[in-house]
């Protein structure tokens, strides 16, 4: 279900007011835009966080590699009690 809800947002005056003049397709129209613009920068911060977890895990990856560690020296330490 995609629920809409009202929020209230400070722009320039004259983008108000031509906001206020706009038909009602244009101002649905420009809502859709709006969210759309929205949730992507919303996202977008959340995608560059993975971004930089997963290149870290890389590079402490490769570095441990290269310290000599293997992926049978990994399962014993991950499964030692």
């Amino acid at each position: 279900m995609n629920t809409k809800e009202e929020i209230t947002i400070k722009v320039p005056a004259n983008v108000a007011l031509a906001y206020r003049n706009a038909t009602e397709t244009e101002r649905e129209q420009i809502q859709l835009k709006l969210a759309a613009i929205m949730q992507l920068q919303f996202k977008t911060p959340r995608k560059e966080a993975i971004a930089r977890l997963r290149n870290t895990m890389d590079e402490v990856s490769n570095e441990a590699q290269a310290r000599g560690l293997t992926p049978e020296i990994l399962a014993f330490i991950l499964n030692d009690e």
